[in-house]
C-alpha cells in the first residue's frame, strides 16, 4: 500500500524514524516508535511481505527460549496481545503442546518444568495429551503445556500490522530500496529521505546492503523445507505442537541434562532426521490446514533446488506423529532466515543515529516487539 507523503514528513523537515524493511522486525520498530509519539516512515523494496515474516509457522514460541531471547520474547508478548485487540491481528493465547515419545523426552520436560515452574510449564499425562490432540502417535507417553506461548497466521498478521500503521497515519512506501546511508539522510531508488534516526531491518539481506556488517557475525542464510497439508480426519488442534526433535533446537529445552540422551536416541534410531536438522512441529490455520516442517540447511547462497526426499521425510514423520497413513499436500515452500553461529541478534551501530537490526536465529516473530523496544530505548 502506498499513500501520499504526509505534510509532517515532507522536505520541510526530517522524519523522526525511518525504518528500512517492512517485515515483522521492521514493522515492530514502526509500531513501537509510533506508540512513543514519533513520526515514522517505512520503506520496503517489495510491494508486500514475501520473506521470512510470512514463511514461518506463526508460532510465537516464548517459553522454550532462554537468556536474552526469553527476556525479549516475554517483553514483546503484551504488544502482540495489544495488536490483536486494536489492529485485528490474529493472535491466539493458545499455548504450546510438547509431545514426549520416550522416557528421555519426558525427562527433558520434567526437568524443564522444575526449572521454570508451573506458571510456564505444566506436565501432562498420556490422557491429558489425548484430550488436547485427538490423533497422535500411540508411542506418545506424555507431554507438557506451555501456556504463555501465542500463535498467529503470519500471512495475515504482517499485513494486518502494516494496515493498522497506515490507518494511524504512518506511511509505508513500497517498491523503494535503500542504496546508501549518510548522516541524517538515506539514499533510495526514489530519492533521498531525511531522518533523525534510522533502523535498517532487512533480514537476511543485510549482506547485500551492508556486507561488511554481515561478515562481522558470519551471517548466512538458513533454508527450510515447509509444507501446508490438509488436516487428517478433520483434526482440530489449537496450540502449536512440538516434539522431541524440538527439544534439540530450542535453548531452554536443549539446556536440560536429559537433552543429550534424546539426541543420542535419534542418532541411533533415525540419524536421517539429525542429518536434515529437522524440527518436527506443526501449527493449524483457521481453515484447518496444517503448516508442517521443518528442516534446516545453511549457506551464504543456496542452490535453487530442493530435494524431494527431504520433503518426503517431513511428510513421513508428521504422518507418523499424527498416527495416519499419509497426508495431502496443499503447498510447498522454502522458508528462509538470517543465521549466525556467533549471535542470535545482530544489532550494529551504523553511525550514531542508525542501527542495523536482524534476528539471526529464526525467532523473529517471537522476539520482534521486545527487540524493537530494546533497540529504540538505546537509539533514542
Amino acid at each position: 500500500m502506498t499513500t501520499e507523503l504526509p505534510p509532517a514528513l515532507s522536505a520541510d523537515g526530517p522524519v523522526d524514524l525511518l525504518v528500512v524493511g517492512a517485515g515483522v522486525i521492521g514493522l515492530a520498530h514502526a509500531v513501537e516508535a509510533h506508540l512513543r509519539g514519533l513520526s515514522v516512515l517505512v520503506i520496503d523494496r517489495d510491494d508486500r511481505a514475501v520473506g521470512a515474516s510470512v514463511r514461518n509457522f506463526g508460532h510465537i514460541c516464548i517459553t522454550p527460549q532462554d537468556g536474552r531471547a526469553l527476556d525479549l520474547a516475554i517483553g514483546g508478548r503484551t504488544r502482540w496481545l495489544e495488536l490483536a485487540a486494536k489492529a485485528s491481528v490474529p493472535v491466539l493465547e493458545c499455548g504450546t503442546l510438547v509431545l514426549a515419545r520416550s522416557a528421555a523426552e519426558l525427562g527433558v520436560l520434567e526437568e524443564f518444568a522444575e526449572r521454570r515452574g508451573s506458571d510456564q510449564v505444566r506436565l501432562l499425562g498420556r490422557a491429558d495429551v489425548g484430550r488436547r490432540l485427538a490423533g497422535h502417535d500411540p508411542a506418545v507417553i506424555g507431554g507438557a503445556e506451555l501456556p504463555l506461548d501465542l500463535r498467529t497466521d503470519p500471512r495475515r498478521a504482517v499485513a494486518a500490522i502494516a494496515g493498522w500503521l497506515v490507518d494511524q497515519g504512518v506511511e509505508i512506501r513500497r517498491r523503494t530500496t535503500a542504496t546508501s546511508f549518510e548522516q541524517g539522510v538515506v539514499r533510495t531508488t526514489r530519492g533521498p529521505i531525511a531522518a533523525r534516526k534510522v533502523v535498517v531491518a532487512v533480514g537476511h539481506d543485510v549482506d547485500h546492503l551492508l556486507p561488511d556488517i554481515a561478515d562481522e557475525v558470519g551471517l548466512r542464510r538458513c533454508a527450510l523445507q515447509m509444507l501446508r497439508v490438509a488436516a487428517p480426519d478433520d483434526l482440530r488442534v489449537v496450540p502449536a505442537v512440538l516434539t522431541g526433535l524440538s527439544m534439540l533446537r530450542y535453548p531452554g529445552l536443549a539446556a536440560t541434562s536429559a537433552a543429550p540422551t534424546v539426541r543420542e536416541s535419534f542418532g541411533r534410531q533415525a540419524p536421517e532426521l539429525l542429518d536434515a536438522v529437522m524440527n518436527l512441529m506443526f501449527t493449524q490455520l483457521d481453515n484447518g490446514d496444517l503448516i508442517i516442517g521443518d528442516t534446516h540447511r545453511y549457506a551464504l547462497t543456496h542452490e535453487p533446488f530442493d530435494d524431494e526426499d527431504v520433503a518426503d521425510l517431513v511428510l513421513r514423520e508428521t504422518a507418523r506423529l499424527l498416527g495416519v497413513g499419509g497426508l495431502t499436500v496443499r503447498q510447498r515452500w522454502r522458508g528462509i532466515y538470517a543465521d549466525s553461529d556467533q549471535t542470535d541478534f545482530l544489532i550494529k551501530e551504523l553511525g550514531a543515529d542508525t542501527r542495523v537490526v536482524s534476528v539471526t536465529s529464526g525467532i523473529g516473530m517471537t522476539t520482534s516487539h521486545g527487540l524493537a523496544s530494546a533497540v529504540l530505548d538505546d537509539l533514542l
